[in-house]
């Protein structure tokens, strides 16, 4: 049996990974705790085999008052608990850092990609990343995650705000684009597998399928009972705006599908269905 310890007690995807490994019952053990006071630093870790950190800063407004705080939060909080885990023995140090790292809004990501981070977010995960790497030994496996926008019930960021809009809007255009997403369950199992591989590296799940950001807002609002009219009028206009949030939402952004060493192995949840249950 794997003992795991999640630090991000009340983050989205640690509670997510906790109930899912849930399922397992007689091949995990999982603990989680909170590192919004130095309590955690007093948490003997060597009992455990596993450390995935999921603890972070995100989906706040960006400020130069609040910059210190993604870097207080996701580097040096990172560079600490690493840290200890390895001083005491723990084998696998798993970190959640994200596709921000490359700070771009459109376009292909392959493995030659720049790491060009714009963000106080995108800059504190990979300097994290760059403090952490450093530590893996054979007996200290360090892998390092970055998902693309991750979505499920409950989740935060810009599925929500994506849904809301399904279901209030009467009009929304329809453009042909492709983003790189991940279901929660298929991170879940995803983070699963590497933890039964005591895996090291760089990896980049995502769903099998790339999503097409129009079918996603008129699928949503037909689960919801929405009468949502598609329109290519605006498509135009939308095209030539060079704006942060259009680019976003109606621009292309996926990671090259050869850049995933698990292929398929841990989709558990097709598209539509992941909608569905979403939304549900």
């Amino acid at each position: 049996m794997k003992k795991i310890l999640i630090t991000g007690k009340n983050s989205y995807v640690g509670m997510s990974l906790q109930k899912w490994l849930g399922n397992y019952p007689d091949r995990y053990l999982v603990d989680s705790i909170s590192l919004r006071d130095d309590s955690w630093k007093g948490k003997d870790f060597s009992g455990y085999d596993v450390v995935l950190h999921v603890a972070g800063v995100a989906h706040i407004n960006e400020t130069k008052e609040n910059a210190h705080l993604y870097y207080k939060v996701n580097r040096d909080l990172v560079y600490e608990a690493a840290q200890k885990a390895k001083v005491e023995g723990v084998k696998q140090f798993i970190f959640l850092s994200s596709m921000s790292v490359y700070g771009i809004e459109t376009g292909v990501i392959t493995r030659a990609t720049p790491l060009k981070p714009k963000s106080s977010y995108g800059k504190s995960k990979l300097q994290a990343e760059e403090l952490i790497k450093p530590l893996g030994s054979d007996g200290f496996k360090v892998a390092i995650v970055r998902p693309p926008m991750i979505y499920g019930k409950g989740c935060k960021g810009n599925y929500p705000r994506l849904a809301n809009l399904a279901r209030k809007v009467p009009v929304f255009p329809s453009i042909e684009n492709e983003r790189s997403m991940i279901y929660i369950d298929n991170l879940c199992e995803f983070l699963r597998l590497i933890i039964d591989d005591i895996s090291d590296g760089i990896f980049f799940p995502q769903n099998d399928d790339y999503v097409c950001t129009s079918l996603m807002v008129k699928m949503i609002a037909e689960l919801n009972g929405a009468n949502l009219e598609m329109t290519k009028l605006f498509n135009f206009l939308l095209r030539l705006i060079r704006v942060s949030v259009v680019k976003k939402i109606f621009g292309d952004l996926v990671y090259d599908k050869q850049m995933d060493e698990y292929k398929n192995r841990y989709t558990v949840c097709d598209f539509e269905t992941s909608i569905r249950l979403t939304e549900k």
